[in-house]
């Protein structure tokens, strides 16, 4: 199996991560114990996806809704892989309750974050609170906030990495809740 030597180890000093970029390799244990490497993902369309902590709502919605897809992502063979900046109890508390069928990575030292240039933001926290469709939809789903106003103001981020190992799109939130949309990564992986 090829290995992606290609891509650059991790660098504390990267700021946002664009189009073109290496993404950074990590080799971590997912929440069911299993090792996850990016480099074994060689000839794989990856999406990667950071969420916030793993009692964030909206972070919980998103997983819900990615649930969801993973039928037709595992039809286009891609590759998805979370990070949740909490432990493994917390996600399994909160997130990993709903099953995801893909690789989530406790994070809580946010060592990949920064890494992948993720920010903090009180105004993104603040703004996430018009997200009003998203709000009715995480009290129908009983994803009900509850430690998220003590949480850092950490916002998501979402990566499309080829199958070279190269960043194809980098999406930094503006808010709690801003995820890339799935029509572009259906047309994407459609490529």
């Amino acid at each position: 199996m090829q290995t992606l030597s290609c891509l650059c180890e991790i660098n504390y000093n990267i700021m946002r991560l664009k189009l073109g970029d290496k993404a950074i390799v990590f080799n971590e244990n997912d929440i069911s114990g299993n090792a996850i490497n990016l480099a074994s993902f060689v000839g794989k369309k990856v999406y990667l996806t950071f969420y916030r902590g793993a009692s964030c709502p909206f972070c919980n919605l998103r997983v819900h809704e990615l649930i969801e897809k993973m039928n037709h992502f595992n039809e286009k063979d891609l590759v998805v892989i979370g990070f949740f900046k909490s432990t493994k109890e917390e996600i399994l508390e909160h997130a990993g309750k709903q099953n995801p069928p893909f690789a989530i990575i406790p994070d809580p030292h946010k060592k990949y974050y920064s890494a992948y240039g993720l920010e903090q933001s009180l105004f993104a926290k603040m703004k996430t609170m018009f997200r009003l469709r998203a709000m009715k939809k995480i009290f129908a789903n009983k994803l009900i906030p509850e430690k998220m106003l003590k949480d850092d103001n950490t916002v998501p981020a979402d990566f499309l990495i080829d199958e070279n190992g190269i960043i194809q799109t980098a999406h930094y939130g503006k808010d709690f809740g801003d995820h890339l949309n799935f029509t572009i990564i259906d047309k994407w992986i459609n490529n």
